[in-house]
């Protein structure tokens, strides 16, 4: 770089900052940290980020889930071994074709309108705003081959950041989208369920009605009593927690989906959308059977 021409890297900076986004060094032409405890002292002081990359050429990065973002990173292989598992539909090259197959697969339409930054290795980032009723945090290949995500606990490199002298550059210009429903859904962590199967003494039938009748009751509580920005959150977890004996044959899958539906516009969410989130947590509920059986002490 000739001395007389400004590094871009400032003012790449105070841009992430002018978009409300918490910044913090990392190290030149690479995408390490540059300081200790990089979290906590991510910043959007405009005065601190002037300061700090007037000292030296720092790569940007941008703590996601301090700044309220989820980032998508779709991967590129980096060598020629580097090939789509057994599974992996035929025609699958990187994470962007992979992402456009489970758009697919869900109906949806591959979320192209976000703030979408081209890395340097030829991948593609797209930056969405985080949900704020869970919180989210960073995957790896869960979503499918070459598809990771930056959210809490994460930080993701920031347009102008340069490595080998390329930059991160931006190649989509809009202000980041919500993060679509659907991809919520599928990176929203499923409630731990319980290890084992849970036994309750039983003296006679009634005391296994009584136990199931308990069991609803105290998930459509959970859901009646949640807090405004939680009650989706809650709706899910009493809808894994009721698949479960959905699963285990002990309630009807349609009876629950109408109780926990019902209990849900009661709290003012919206019917189509509880209904959505009932049928994606008896889903995961599925997974994890659960009956209530009488036991002989031994």
């Amino acid at each position: 770089m000739h001395h007389n021409t400004p590094s871009p890297l400032p003012r790449a900076a105070l841009d992430a900052v002018e978009r409300g986004w918490r910044v913090f060094p990392l190290v030149p032409n690479n995408k390490r940290p540059a300081v200790r405890s990089w979290e906590p002292r991510a910043t959007a002081d405009a005065e601190r980020v002037g300061r700090c990359w007037s000292a030296g050429d720092f790569n940007i990065g941008i703590a996601t889930g301090r700044s309220r973002l989820v980032v998508i990173d779709l991967d590129v292989p980096k060598q020629e071994r580097d090939v789509p598992p057994a599974g992996v539909p035929t025609g699958v090259r990187d994470g962007a074709d992979m992402l456009a197959v489970l758009a697919e697969e869900h109906g949806r339409r591959f979320p192209t309108e976000t703030y979408t930054v081209r890395s340097v290795s030829g991948g593609m980032h797209l930056y969405f705003i985080a949900p704020a009723e869970v919180e989210l945090r960073n995957t790896a290949g869960a979503l499918g081959w070459k598809i990771d995500t930056r959210a809490h606990g994460g930080y993701i490199v920031g347009a102008g950041s340069l490595i080998g002298g390329t930059p991160y550059s931006v190649i989509h210009d809009a202000p980041p989208a919500p993060l679509p429903e659907w991809l919520a859904e599928l990176l929203s962590p499923a409630p731990l369920p319980p290890q084992r199967p849970v036994a309750v003494p039983l003296a006679s039938v009634n005391r296994h009605d009584a136990y199931l009748r308990s069991a609803v009751d105290g998930e459509l509580q959970r859901v009646s009593r949640a807090g405004e920005g939680n009650r989706n959150n809650a709706l899910y977890q009493a809808a894994v927690a009721l698949g479960q004996l959905v699963a285990g044959r002990q309630l009807d899958a349609a009876e629950v989906t109408e109780w926990l539906a019902a209990a849900a516009v009661g709290v003012g969410l919206a019917e189509l959308d509880a209904r959505r989130t009932v049928a994606s947590g008896l889903r995961a509920g599925a997974k994890r059977p659960r009956t209530v059986r009488g036991w002989r002490a031994a």
